[in-house]
């Protein structure tokens, strides 16, 4: 779905600038300029940030839980 008609910023494009680092509106206005024309989209960007982080997070807990089932410690999990 596209977020920001404006710079033709899709749902797709956030996450992918999340999983380059980026996780504040900031970051998305400064690299992706989402929300710096008309602003509409801000809501929607930040809802869409918001939502993919959390289910980032959420996954990576999920491979670590996994991963120390399977006998892993921190410090042993391969790369």
């Amino acid at each position: 779905m596209i977020v920001c008609v404006c710079n033709n910023i899709s749902e797709k494009k956030i996450h992918h600038a999340v999983d380059a680092g980026m996780s504040t509106m900031s970051d998305l206005r400064t690299h992706l300029n989402v929300g710096t024309c008309c602003g509409k989209c801000a809501g929607c960007a930040r809802q869409v940030l918001r939502e993919y982080i959390v289910k980032k997070e959420s996954r990576e807990h999920e491979v670590q839980l996994f991963l120390h089932k399977l006998g892993f410690q921190n410090n042993e999990i391969p790369a």
